[in-house]
């Protein structure tokens, strides 16, 4: 058997490297797609174009203004003097966040009976829209902070103090809040998925394709043997990719690294158990290499979708969070951003390694069995 095993490991090799365009596709763009993400992928946003209506045009008005100025997050494309002008911006796509301040706005601070401030935003982007208006109430909760903390100066001994409760963020594990550390673990695992999924099932239809494969089964390899390996490639493939997106994510990105490597590839080899099933079975449904993109792309971008890479489970409805158990991109989510940053083991990560070798090993096991059904 063994002896079989390695002549089928020897053609696959030979067939990558007698290929310097494979070669070139397994590695240049699964980098420049990291990079691309650890880039592009972030929930933080700056620049947001900002129309200003002032029309109190007050010390405390301009103050309010350069608070918003100082966070460089809002660039102030338009000082409106009318209320239409401000609309305008916002129409035209102009500005993408308005702030109105109305007349009266210092007298009424001062007095304490609470100034208001009018804030649009243009919701055709709802992500940008409700993180702008997050920065928005910070800016205005650090602003009314220190007035008050002025006019509580100025009254001294007038009134009692008023208590007050502040808050004392201490993030842990990311204390600079940065989205790269949060994306990049991510792309490791879903990098991994559509390049391994795209080699297994693209690899036995080729064979199919052109004629080989009846040929491979008239010879005394058995399908279990050309099943293993067909797979044990791309095995370890996968295991090559999660290492160059982890070394890209330590040495270019700077993202701690504070786990046990062993667990790491203990998570990763599990994962691609089930990616490579996932891989095989799409094969055994497909006939030509049209067939198998044509799968690939049904099946890949809801396992992106329902593995809680950006979109979070827990507002999922309930169906589709049932629906994600089923999904070893999941799990292993969880295990990379574990060891990743908190340095979890496996005493913790148990579950999630047991749910990704049940389901490495059910769909291994379809996968055979549609495998020798489809021969037949």
């Amino acid at each position: 058997m063994f002896e079989r095993l390695e002549a089928i490991l020897v053609k696959e090799f030979l067939e990558l490297r007698r290929d310097p365009w494979a070669i070139f596709r397994l590695i240049i763009p699964l980098a420049l797609q990291v990079i691309v993400y650890g880039y592009a992928a972030t929930f933080t946003v700056h620049h947001v174009a900002t129309a200003v209506l002032d029309l109190d045009n007050s010390e405390a008005s301009r103050s309010l203004i350069s608070h918003f100025l100082a966070t460089r997050r809002f660039d102030i494309v338009d000082f409106a003097d009318r209320q239409s002008t401000v609309t305008r911006d916002l129409d035209s796509g102009k500005a993408t966040l308005a702030i109105v301040i109305h007349a009266g706005f210092a007298r009424d601070l001062a007095s304490g009976r609470g100034a208001p401030l009018a804030v649009a935003v243009d919701g055709t982007n709802s992500n940008t829209a409700l993180i702008s208006l997050g920065y928005v109430g910070e800016i205005v909760s650090r602003f009314e902070a220190e007035e008050a903390a002025k006019a509580s100066t100025v009254k001294a001994g007038a009134a009692p103090p008023t208590v007050t409760v502040s808050l004392e963020e201490r993030p842990w594990f990311n204390s600079g809040l940065e989205d790269r550390w949060f994306f990049i673990p991510g792309v490791i695992g879903t990098l991994t998925l559509v390049q391994v999924v795209n080699l297994t099932s693209f690899a036995v239809v080729r064979e199919r394709e052109v004629g080989t494969l009846e040929q491979i089964m008239v010879s005394p390899i058995r399908p279990v043997e050309f099943i293993l390996g067909k797979t044990l490639p791309f095995f370890l493939i996968g295991l090559a990719d999660v290492a160059l997106v982890t070394l890209l994510g330590v040495l270019w990105f700077h993202i701690p690294f504070v786990g046990d490597p062993f667990v790491m590839l203990y998570g990763a080899s599990l994962f691609l158990l089930a990616t490579l099933g996932l891989g095989l079975l799409l094969s055994t449904f497909s006939r030509t290499q049209q067939q198998a993109f044509a799968l690939n792309f049904f099946l890949i971008n809801p396992i992106f979708i329902l593995s809680g890479f950006a979109f979070p489970i827990a507002a999922m409805p309930r169906f589709l969070q049932w629906l994600t158990f089923l999904n070893p991109l999941r799990y292993f989510l969880i295990v990379i951003r574990a060891v990743f940053l908190k340095g979890v083991g496996l005493s913790d990560l148990w579950q999630e390694f047991a749910a990704m070798a049940l389901l490495g090993v059910v769909m291994l096991g379809l996968s055979v069995l549609r495998f020798k059904k489809s021969l037949d």
